[in-house]
């Protein structure tokens, strides 16, 4: 949403839109009252086309009392707090170009507002009997993963002896609650029954517990997960975990990404692996005609080097000049031809921010689903990659030579 002022004496000082300066007061005065129960903006229409819907709710923070904004995307929620002022004018400036709708709700009466065009309606019905809802720990009560007394959680050294998250895990267990978020609608999304996930560079598997614990307990839908890792200890440590934790469609096998037999997958996924194993489980994906593909990578050394071992066009000089800025690039060079290249293989992709870069400054995610076309315009699309390519100083991605071979 774009900067707005707004007059706390509840009139826009841009255009005259009353009625949404009447919603605002109103959302002022219950908010300052503690009336507040929700206010939910719909009818987007703005630029962001995964954007759905924005619900404001009043939270209790160390720096005070705030609006906390929820951004419904299709795929996952992003949640922002803001003041007072800033709160209103994003959501003064929003209701007047990029929202056609507005309820407002409170402990003493509902607002509906809807916007034409020019015309705009704003509707007021009493209420009773309501209670505002605790401004304390919303998000912890949100999260997908709410009980923490898992063994899953205890071996992971995520929970101590009490069944409690430890202090020095939590920034640690809101990352995987972030990614079930996302993931689940994912894999909600496959229609094998029950679908077979396969992550490549587990780890730990601290995503393949987190989300079979939710889809198993939660969602209730039966699910497959197999965690390939290099790591002997890790697997026997994983495996065994599993079983004390009753997931029998959990289990992990040693083993490299590229001597994984992945046949049979209907979804790839692979969280930070370093470099080219990135592109190594991309591969593996559209190998085994996976529905689902989804990667988090992490490094960018393959394209880097190419770069500032080659002849990139020297309008880029200024942006290349820097170590940090050819860093950059390379990411973002990188994981462009990345999704390209899945696009010209019968992928619709996307690329978006999956968790706070506070957490961990890899936070990128592609998300590439399977819409059988070879492409939306195979030549177009090879004629993009070239022209990248050349304008990088680029001779070949390392999964364009997968591809091909």
């Amino acid at each position: 949403m774009p900067e707005f002022q707004y007059d706390p004496e509840g009139l826009s000082v841009n255009t005259p839109p009353d009625r949404i300066a009447e919603l605002l007061d109103a959302t002022r005065e219950a908010f300052a009252g503690g009336s507040l129960i929700r206010l939910k903006l719909g009818g987007y229409h703005g630029a962001e086309p995964e954007l759905k819907a924005v619900e404001v709710k009043k939270i209790a923070t160390k720096a005070g009392e705030k609006y906390s904004f929820t951004y419904k995307y299709k795929t996952r929620d992003t949640i922002k707090n803001y003041a007072e002022d800033e709160a209103l004018a994003l959501l003064g400036d929003g209701l007047a170009t990029e929202f056609r709708s507005a309820q407002l709700a409170t402990t003493d009466f509902d607002m509906m507002y809807e916007r034409n065009g020019a015309k705009q309606r704003l509707k007021r019905a009493q209420a009773e009997g309501r209670e505002a809802p605790s401004t304390e720990h919303n998000r912890a009560k949100n999260r997908p993963l709410s009980e923490t007394g898992k063994p899953w959680l205890k071996a992971l050294g995520l929970s101590g002896k009490n069944g409690a998250i430890r202090h020095d895990a939590q920034d640690k267990f809101r990352q995987i609650n972030k990614m079930v978020e996302i993931f689940a609608p994912l894999v909600a999304s496959l229609k094998a029954e029950p679908p077979l996930i396969v992550d490549m560079g587990a780890g730990k598997g601290y995503l393949d517990f987190a989300l079979y614990d939710y889809l198993a307990t939660v969602v209730k839908r039966p699910v497959r997960i197999v965690g390939v890792e290099m790591r002997p200890q890790l697997v026997e440590d994983g495996n065994a975990t599993a079983k004390d934790s009753g997931f029998d469609g959990l289990s992990f096998e040693a083993g490299a990404i590229m001597d994984y037999d992945a046949s049979g997958a209907d979804a790839v996924i692979a969280l930070h692996a370093c470099d080219t194993a990135t592109d190594d489980a991309i591969y593996k994906g559209i190998s085994a005609g996976a529905a689902l593909i989804a990667v988090a990578p992490c490094c960018h050394k393959q394209i880097r080097r190419q770069m500032e071992a080659g002849r990139p066009d020297q309008t880029l000089e200024p942006l290349l000049r820097h170590g940090i800025f050819v860093e950059r690039q390379a990411e973002m060079v990188t994981d462009t031809l990345r999704a390209l290249l899945l696009e010209l293989n019968g992928y619709k992709t996307r690329v978006f921010e999956f968790v706070s870069d506070a957490h961990t400054p890899k936070n990128n995610l592609i998300v590439a689903e399977k819409d059988g076309r070879m492409g939306r315009d195979r030549d177009a699309v090879l004629s993009q990659i070239g022209a990248i390519k050349a304008t990088f100083g680029i001779g070949e991605h390392y999964l364009e030579s997968l591809i091909d071979r």
